[in-house]
């Protein structure tokens, strides 16, 4: 298999509802730019919506580090989403739909698993919580 090249990448802040705002907004100008079809923009703009609104509101904050790919002819985009804040006490709960702590549909970490190619998740109280989300064309 061929390596993964970064191609692109930019880092924003994740700290009032206005960043919420900017990262939805330079989601889709990429995808945009990379000619993702309308149906996949859609599909991601709405996981990086949830992951970047839960790492605020759960997670006090943090950022959003967002990757263009290449693996040969294939591309993708990649949304890392880091936060410091008290971490998930069990992953495996927090990953079942209807599962929530805020009141909301409990659909944000399961239902972006299920919008991208590949989801990853770390957590610990010591370190916060870090999902990585990768979707390709």
């Amino acid at each position: 298999m061929s390596e993964q090249i970064i191609t692109r990448s930019e880092v924003l802040p994740i700290r009032t509802q206005i960043d919420l705002v900017h990262v939805r907004q330079r989601v889709r100008t990429w995808l945009s730019e990379e000619r993702f079809t309308l149906i996949d923009q859609t599909k991601i703009v709405t996981a990086a919506s949830e992951l970047a609104r839960n790492a605020l509101e759960h997670g006090g904050g943090g950022e959003m580090e967002m990757s263009l790919l290449a693996v040969g002819a294939r591309k993708g985009i990649r949304l890392k989403f880091s936060d410091h804040g008290p971490g998930i006490a069990d992953i495996s709960k927090a990953m079942k739909d209807g599962y929530t702590t805020a009141g909301g549909m409990g659909l944000g970490l399961s239902g972006s698993r299920r919008l991208m190619s590949e989801f990853e998740i770390q957590s610990s109280p010591e370190s916060g919580t870090v999902v990585t989300v990768t979707r390709w064309k």
